[in-house]
Parts: C-alpha cells; sequence; structure tokens
C-alpha cells in the first residue's frame, strides 16, 4: 500500500501535548602555593579570568570573614572582610581590602530571610540582591514604605538593608531552544534552529505577519517571512522576553549545542527533535539530497529525505547532525510515524538550511551558534576519557583513584562542563602522605585545559564544580 507524504503541523484543537519550553572541603594548596603554581599553567585565562581566580582564592581562604569582592576602575580587584588583620594576605593575592561590618555570609542569610517571605511583598517590590560594595541588602520598590513593611514581616536586621526608589518591571524571560513547541493561530509546530531576533521554522506553519504563542502560551512573534510551496521555510521574529540561543532540546535531560551549519554528505547521520515526538531525539541516515516531494497542499523542491521519522506537529523542527552540532535542516513532511518505533521504511523530507540563512544574511542576520572551546562531549585526542556528573560544590578525583608515572613529562588534561556553570580542574601531585597542588585551570567556565610539564611520581586530578550542576566530560594524557 503506497504511502501518503505528510505536512506535520497540529491543529490547535488537536488532543496532541504540548512541549513545555525548559529554558534544561578543599585539599588544594594554600593561595600562595597557587600563585607559584598557576605559572606552570601554559594556557593565559585572561583578566576576567585572573580577578575570578583571586576571588575565588580569597573566598576560600578568608572563609567567614570573607565580605564579597567586585571589580573597581575595570581591573582592581577590590575583596571585603571583616576582619582587619586580613588585610595583608588580601594585598599580597593581589587585591585591594576593605573592612567591612558583614560577611557575606551573614548578608546571605538575611537574604535567605527575604526570599522565605516572599509571599508578602507587594507587587511594587520588584526586587532584592545582596550588593558587596555597599556591604548591604538592596531591596528595589516603586513604594519605599511597602518595602519597609516587607522587610520588618521578614524579620531582616533592618541596619543591613538599603532601600531603593526603583521603576522598573521585571517580566519573565524565555530561551529559545530548536525542537521544541511554538503556537501559531492555527497549528502547533517546531522550532528548527535559533537565529539573530528570531528562530527558523518551516513555511507551511505560518504565513508573513501570523502571530504566534511560545509552548507557555506566552507572546512570542511573528512570521517575518514565509514561503511555501515550492520552498518550505519561515523565519519568527521574536519579542525582547525571548533569547536565541544555540541549543536544541535532545529530550533526555541534555542539549545540542549548535555549532555551525556546514552540509553533511549523503549517509550522514543525523537526528531529529520535534515538539510532538518530545520524549527522545530520532536519528537515521541521510539518503538523498535536493529531493522533490509532491504534497497534497503543493511540490516543494530541493529537500534532504532523510530515515527518520516524525509525527503531526513535528514540522519545522530541528534536523541535525549526530556529532560535530551542524544545522542541517527544517522538518518538512513524513510518509511514517514514531508511535511504533522507526524503521527502514520511515521517511522524512527537510528543507535545508542554507538557502534561508542567505536570505536573512542580507539583513545582518545569522544562525546563533556556539562560539569558542570545545562543545559539550569533546575532548578527543587524550589518552583516558571519563564522563560523570557533580552538584555545586562537590569534587570529583580522577581516575578513580591515581596514576603513577616513572618519567618526566607532559600531564596534560581538558574538562569539559555544561553550559552555565563553573567547573574546574586541578592537578595534584602525592608529596609523602600530602596531595599538593601543581597545576590547575580555574578560569571562570565550564570548560579548562592543563598542560603540566612534570617529574616522575603519583598524581590525580581534582575536578570541582565551583559553582552550578551538571554532567562533564574529562579527557588526560601522562607521560
Amino acid at each position: 500500500m503506497a504511502r501518503k507524504h505528510l505536512l506535520l503541523g497540529i491543529t490547535v484543537g488537536t488532543c496532541l501535548a504540548a512541549a513545555l519550553a525548559t529554558p534544561a572541603l578543599a585539599d588544594t594548596a594554600s593561595p600562595a602555593t597557587q600563585a607559584q603554581t598557576a605559572a606552570k599553567t601554559p594556557r593565559p585565562i585572561g583578566p576576567v579570568g585572573k580577578t575570578a581566580a583571586i576571588q575565588k582564592n580569597l573566598r576560600m581562604s578568608l572563609g567567614s570573614e570573607f565580605g564579597g569582592a567586585w571589580v573597581k576602575n575595570g581591573s582592581q580587584v577590590v575583596v571585603a572582610t571583616t576582619d582587619a588583620s586580613t588585610a595583608a594576605a588580601i594585598t599580597a593575592a593581589g587585591a585591594k581590602p576593605k573592612v567591612v561590618k558583614y560577611s557575606e555570609r551573614q548578608l546571605g542569610g538575611e537574604l535567605a530571610k527575604l526570599n522565605e517571605h516572599s509571599r508578602s511583598a507587594a507587587k511594587s517590590v520588584t526586587s532584592w540582591y545582596v550588593d558587596a560594595e555597599t556591604n548591604t541588602v538592596v531591596v528595589n520598590a516603586s513604594s519605599t514604605s511597602a518595602a519597609k513593611r516587607f522587610v520588618k514581616a521578614s524579620g531582616v536586621n533592618a541596619s543591613a538593608v538599603r532601600i531603593v526608589h526603583s521603576t522598573a518591571k521585571p517580566r519573565l524571560a524565555y530561551d529559545i531552544i530548536g525542537g521544541e513547541r511554538y503556537w501559531t493561530t492555527q497549528y502547533g509546530c517546531s522550532v528548527a534552529f535559533a537565529v539573530t531576533g528570531g528562530f527558523l521554522t518551516a513555511g507551511h506553519c505560518g504565513d508573513t505577519g501570523e502571530t504566534t504563542e511560545g509552548a507557555n502560551r506566552v507572546a512570542l512573534g511573528t512570521f517575518g517571512g514565509s514561503s511555501f510551496p515550492s520552498d518550505d521555510y519561515a523565519w519568527v521574529d521574536t519579542n525582547s522576553q525571548w533569547t536565541p540561543t544555540p541549543k536544541v532540546n535532545k529530550y533526555d535531560g541534555t542539549y545540542e549545542t549548535i555549532l555551525g551549519a556546514t552540509e553533511a554528505p549523503v549517509g550522514t547521520q543525523v537526528c531529529r527533535s520535534g515538539g510532538t515526538t518530545n520524549t527522545r531525539i530520532w536519528c537515521g541516515p541521510i539518503q538523498q539530497r535536493n529531493a522533490t516531494v509532491n504534497y497534497p497542499e503543493g511540490t516543494v523542491t530541493g529537500l534532504i529525505r532523510a530515515n527518520v521519522c516524525a509525527d503531526p506537529g513535528d514540522s519545522g523542527g530541528a534536523l541535525f547532525t549526530q556529532t560535530g552540532g551542524q544545522a542541517q535542516g527544517i522538518t518538512s513532511g513524513t510518509s511514517g510515524s514514531c508511535n511504533n518505533g522507526q524503521d527502514s521504511s520511515d521517511q522524512t523530507w527537510f528543507q535545508p538550511v542554507a538557502e534561508v540563512l542567505q536570505i536573512l544574511a542580507q539583513d545582518g542576520r545569522e544562525l546563533v551558534t556556539e562560539d569558542g572551546g570545545p562543545g559539550p562531549g569533546t575532548c578527543d585526542g587524550h589518552e583516558t576519557r571519563v564522563t560523570d556528573s557533580l552538584t555545586s560544590g562537590a569534587s570529583d578525583y580522577q581516575p578513580s583513584g591515581n596514576y603513577t608515572t616513572t618519567t618526566t613529562g607532559a600531564h596534560t588534561a581538558c574538562l569539559d562542563g555544561p553550559d552555565g556553570v563553573d567547573f574546574d580542574v586541578y592537578l595534584q601531585k602525592l608529596n609523602g602522605t600530602t596531595w599538593q597542588t601543581v597545576a590547575h585551570s580555574i578560569s571562570p567556565t565550564p570548560d579548562e585545559s592543563i598542560n603540566y610539564n612534570g617529574a616522575a611520581g603519583t598524581y590525580r586530578y581534582r575536578v570541582h564544580a565551583y559553582s552550578g550542576n551538571g554532567d562533564y566530560t574529562f579527557a588526560f594524557s601522562k607521560p
């Protein structure tokens, strides 16, 4: 029996579930020792990394006396302390000391009280936070009297609070993520890839000027351009509440990071993400390029055909390479279904992204990609490679236990953490019964690397989650 070629929009009235947008005690050496060994790490971490390192080291060494840190005049790191006797140590570490009344922990405790009583805050009280520079908890509000009532009801130490009059009206912001649901006035479709100022999707999902909502039913934007039939592409210009990201939802708690849009040849394994089949991604080979499909609604040319299943509502979703993070296509139509799994007979057609990206480039717009550093799951080219996970403040020691070398040579390592976290790595050498940090990489990013020339001995790596949770990839080579 011949299969029909179906477009994949779903009507607003169907019962298909829409996928809600999901934007997904140290044993290191002393600060003085770390300052001596930092020079052995050949990769410079730049001005931002240097100031972040000073803050980290002093937060750990000062402990409960640490009062916060900030940068003044673009480069001078100021570190606050509740103990004047620590000023010399702060200066020696490369920062300017400032003696304050309240520690960071104390102000954090006052902030926690406000958080606990947030429901008692009037709408005119719009935000509150710790301001290290003024050594206070700042409460922003358009009504000073309402702010005072909120502070009193929370049981906060009023002398530690500074009320600031503000007319700002905060609003929620949302991420644009490939493969996730959005709604038009008629259909439920899927996001393909974010571009500057919006995202790509299928042309049959909406006409130019049509309004859209996110999966959460928040106003999203309007179709800035649409082409169907002949082609099947469109782009949506989003409002300021939505932020384009280089992510595609893999529906397993992780995201594919888009690094570019290099065209993959026939036979390449690719994966599709969509808002209806939102329990996983579906992968298979590219079977043809420049294919023509004669839909009942019209003929579309120049499509990618792939052995991948899809269902109504997946229209507009993302097709990307299984490895390498390269955007390939926009989901157009299918002759199969994922309801009973995927087999060799499933075929889905995709509009290549190149044509619409060329059109947008005329207005200076481009595909949103992740720049710099290794992408998730990389750190290739090392002898040993492991994956694990960390929660904020925790550490892992890699490899399990330690390793011993009998020769002098290079110890190289690569740490690749998830977006939005700050993970660090320390190389430690056993000195008698004590582990001594001989090199480290502690930039304020998820990704780190070490290249250390060391003598024979026993070593281990400490992977530390300075802030944030998630999976990481760690790889290393020994002499």
